[in-house]
Formats: C-alpha cells, sequence, structure tokens
C-alpha cells in the first residue's frame, strides 16, 4: 500500500499529546476485496468508520493526529506484528508467530479471519508471503511512525499521552449489559496514571456522556505495549459509541456527528490543556509497570 497511514501534524506541537486512530482505515484494495467472500459493505464491520474525522481538530490544538488508511479487516495494527492463524494459510508458519493468542482463536489476529459480526473474510487459503507483505507495508510502517511520534513528544514534553481512539457496536456487551457511551481502556490501571484517567472520565462526563471503564474493552497492543507509565510514556484506549455519530447498517454519517465532533474537540481541547500538568514526570531507571 502506497500510503499505509496519514499523519495530520500540527504545525507546532504544543502540547504533550498524540492520538492514533489504528481501525479508521477505508482504503479497501480491489484485490483485497476480491479474495473476500463478503460485499463491500459486509466488510466494512470491522471498520471504526469516521473516528480519524470525529477528531480532525485535533492539528488546529496542537496535537498530532496518526489515522490508517488501509482497513482493520486487511491488517489490524492493535495486535501483535505475528498473531496469525494457522488455518488461514497454506503453508506452514514460522516458528515466531504467536498461534495462540486469544484474538488468534477468536479470529481477530493481526490478519483477521471474520469481521467483527463474525462472517469469514476469504474465499481460500493464503501464503504466508501474503501475511509478511502486509506486515511490512502496514504494520511496520504505522508503529514506526507511532513509535517516533511517542519519542519526539517525551523528548520535547519530558512525558507523552497518547489517546488511541476508537469506536464500538451498539449490540450488547457481554452478559447482555447495555453498552455506555464510551469505554475507557487502561488496562486497569497499569497503561496510564490514575489522574489521567479520572480527568478523561470526568471531562467526558461533564460533556453528557455515560462511561465505563476497561469492560469489555481494557485496551489491546497499543495500550498494552506502549503504555510505560514509568518511562513517562501513558496510554489511553477510548471507545465512542457508533450510534451516536452514524448509521451503522449503511456506514454513514448521522445529522448527529457535527454535534459529537463539537463535543469531542470540546474535550480535546480540555485535554490538551491540562496534559502537561497531568502527566507525572518518568522515574528513571524503574522498570515500567506495563512491561
Amino acid at each position: 500500500m502506497e500510503q499505509p497511514f496519514t499523519l495530520h501534524a500540527p504545525p507546532a506541537q504544543t502540547a504533550p499529546l498524540v492520538l492514533t486512530s489504528p481501525h479508521s482505515g477505508r482504503r479497501y484494495l480491489p484485490s483485497f476485496l476480491q479474495s473476500s467472500r463478503l460485499d463491500a459493505r459486509a466488510i466494512r464491520r470491522s471498520e471504526d468508520s469516521f473516528v480519524d474525522e470525529l477528531f480532525a481538530a485535533a492539528p488546529g490544538l496542537g496535537v498530532p493526529l496518526l489515522a490508517a488508511e488501509f482497513p482493520r479487516a486487511y491488517c489490524d495494527v492493535n495486535r501483535e506484528a505475528w498473531e496469525l492463524d494457522p488455518a488461514m494459510f497454506e503453508d506452514a508458519l514460522p516458528a515466531h508467530v504467536n498461534a495462540a493468542s486469544p484474538r488468534v482463536s477468536a479470529g481477530l489476529g493481526t490478519i483477521a479471519r471474520i469481521v467483527g459480526t463474525g462472517e469469514p473474510i476469504y474465499r481460500r487459503k493464503m501464503r504466508f508471503s501474503e501475511a509478511e507483505g502486509r506486515i511490512a507495508t502496514c504494520w511496520q510502517p504505522y508503529h514506526a511512525a507511532l513509535a517516533g511520534l511517542i519519542d519526539s513528544t517525551v523528548q520535547k514534553f519530558g512525558a507523552c499521552l497518547v489517546l488511541d481512539c476508537h469506536s464500538m457496536p451498539s449490540a450488547p456487551a457481554p452478559r447482555g449489559l447495555p453498552m455506555p457511551d464510551a469505554i475507557l481502556g487502561d488496562v486497569h490501571g497499569t497503561s496510564c496514571a490514575p489522574q489521567i484517567t479520572a480527568f478523561v472520565e470526568r471531562k467526558l462526563t461533564q460533556l453528557g456522556l455515560r462511561l465505563r471503564r476497561n469492560d469489555p474493552y481494557a485496551g489491546g497492543y497499543i495500550t498494552r505495549h506502549y503504555g510505560r507509565p514509568r518511562d513517562g510514556v501513558h496510554v489511553l484506549q477510548v471507545e465512542f459509541l457508533r450510534a451516536l455519530y452514524m448509521d451503522e447498517a449503511q456506514f454513514e454519517k448521522t445529522a448527529a456527528f457535527a454535534s459529537f465532533a463539537e463535543t469531542l474537540t470540546e474535550f480535546l481541547a480540555a485535554t490538551a490543556d491540562v496534559a502537561a500538568y497531568l502527566l507525572p514526570p518518568r522515574q528513571a531507571g524503574l522498570a515500567s509497570a506495563a512491561e
């Protein structure tokens, strides 16, 4: 893929804050669509549609936004690089592949077997070289860019807060619980300082959203891998209910999109204003709690 991501960079970064939208990519290659048994609409059921657009104000607030261009169904950068299902491949997989992860078992590895609603994606098995190609052209460049943003933010400000932005379907959560408007995932307190999570929770509640923490989304690879509070890197996953801004069946924005984007812009501006005060300094020489 020629352009695996777009970095919406501000003229100058003015806050120790980085946004990432790893699942909002909407560029479906013709070859990928041809390999799928799903139609052009059904294959989008894993997509966090328009999340990057909800946070389009970020650069104007001095905050960089990194957004994937490729779809999650093609390559999921919120997984380890090599979480692959051997049953999807014609040939044997090398030893470094993690074939036993719960994500692989669920069909949602780095190269997913199913879309978010459970339908199988592929007509046929693929070769491992296909997965290697996607990881080389999508996963690795995306993470190189994200790691670079984090490093440069820490260099400039002494610490970094990453908001990993996602959306979630309106279907009831496991155990039949009603879905809140937003779920914050800090890997049960290990990927982000508690005062940051508390601030985000308080601000979004003030803006009228109903929140829950870590259930059922505690954080994926990005949150778990990069969240190193003792090293000054704090990562908080934020999931927003799709029904708040889009028609989930038609993959179209609703009339509420603009007002919800304004709400998130207000939230983002408040977070950018206080991020430097919320972030505790690095504790040099101490191992990360997230490692």
